[in-house]
């Protein structure tokens, strides 16, 4: 889909989602083949099955469904009688053609900031306008949960090929109350869904160099006491039933929950959680949706406990050329090792790129945190020997400071 349909259709999504009519569409939407049936069934367990969760989700993935399809969803909204929807998109797209700059997003730029920058920001009481709501910056001393279970002995790195067990002497830091109790032994499942050979037709190619990343992977949340389980090349239906098996289990007996996605990756449009991650089939899965699997409705048992996920995927086709630096020691890379990018983007016809924003976040719905291995827009570098840069550095991170730092100055010293 290319970009001014993709805007139309995210400008027009609150009246769509207000007003669309999906039980109507589904053989209409068949018909035309702009869906497949196991398609169809993700959208309608999107969310709560609601009608209003359908929609949404049925909106989401149309913006990956090629370059023609907005005008057939046009024609499935007037087959099944559903004129004023029709006519506002059909309006919406002939003014867009005409005036490309009208429906044009800002061109928005990733911002680094470090400790330094993340702050409180603090405002007299009596200054505040009633009715309006005040943004707030939360840096690491506010933003605390100790998502690594504080107080607990942890493995660390001794340098001689073994782990030596110590207790955090580090400072305590935040207020203790919003910190998360991680006491259970195990302290979670870990999923690692780990995505390497993609059937021809998708057009991917072998992830070589994943199977490094799964192997340090399992090492470290075992380490640090997940009961860790991974699933290999596995379709995007497959991948769905592997996440909602998980969700389904009964959780009430631990404290956290860990998912982990090795795949390629692309655009999908998205509320609040960017990108998508392909199956072995080549379909693509949200992770909007791979997120949602774990809500309050969708896995009650984990209410109220961090649930984490870690995507190195990537859509974007740009490649930061950086700037040279001296290797201090030949084990800085593997020997023979060769650098490729998980990007394989969809695309509607050449030059046209999906992208994902990519980035470490701490989004609005409680309890969930997602880190992407990227910028937007640009490759996740994987070598095929010593596995991708995102997991070997993050890897790296929790080995050396999961004892003592919280998750947010961990993925901070990540980035």
């Amino acid at each position: 889909m290319d970009e001014a349909d993709r805007q139309v259709l995210r400008r027009c999504r609150v009246q769509l989602v207000r007003e669309l009519q999906v039980a109507n569409l589904w053989d209409a939407l068949l018909t035309c083949e702009l869906f497949k049936p196991d398609m169809i069934e993700d959208i309608q367990r999107a969310g709560s099955g609601s009608r209003r969760d359908q929609a949404r989700q049925l909106v989401i993935d149309l913006e990956t469904r090629g370059s023609q399809a907005l005008p057939l969803f046009i024609s499935c909204l007037e087959d099944t009688g559903q004129q004023s929807l029709a006519s506002l998109l059909r309006a919406s797209r002939q003014a867009a053609r005409q005036n490309p700059e009208a429906i044009r997003p800002q061109d928005l730029r990733p911002v680094v900031v470090g400790p330094e920058e993340l702050r409180v920001v603090k405002q007299d009481p009596s200054k505040l306008t009633p009715g309006r709501l005040t943004p707030v910056a939360l840096g690491p001393e506010e933003l605390y949960p100790q998502v690594l279970r504080p107080g607990v002995p942890r493995p660390v790195d001794i340098g001689a090929g073994g782990f030596s067990d110590i207790r955090a002497h580090g400072r305590r830091r935040g207020n203790a109350d919003l910190a998360y109790v991680l006491n259970a032994d195990p302290c979670g499942h870990c999923l690692i869904i780990n995505n390497v050979n993609f059937c021809l037709k998708s057009g991917l190619s072998t992830r070589k160099g994943s199977h490094v990343d799964c192997e340090k992977l399992q090492r470290c949340f075992r380490l640090l006491h997940f009961a860790v389980e991974v699933e290999s090349d596995l379709t995007a239906k497959q991948m769905v039933q592997a996440l909602m098996e998980l969700a389904q289990r009964d959780h009430g007996a631990l404290d956290c929950c860990v998912v982990v996605i090795l795949s390629h990756g692309c655009q999908a449009s998205h509320l609040q959680f960017p990108g998508a991650v392909y199956g072995t089939d080549g379909s693509p899965v949200p992770v909007e949706r791979i997120v949602n699997i774990f809500n309050g409705t969708g896995c009650p048992s984990l209410g109220g406990k961090p649930k984490l996920f870690f995507i190195q995927a990537c859509g974007g086709g740009q490649k930061d050329h950086g700037f040279e630096v001296v290797s201090a020691s030949r084990e800085d890379r593997a020997p023979d090792g060769n650098p490729e990018p998980d990007a394989f983007p969809f695309q509607d016809h050449p030059g046209s790129y999906d992208q994902p924003d990519a980035v470490s976040s701490l989004p609005t719905p409680s309890d969930i945190f997602v880190s992407y291995s990227t910028f937007p827009g640009f490759v996740s570098w994987r070598d095929t020997k010593s596995g991708s840069w995102y997991i070997e550095t993050l890897v790296g991170v929790l080995d050396q400071w999961a004892h003592s730092e919280d998750l947010q100055s961990l993925l901070l010293r990540d980035t």
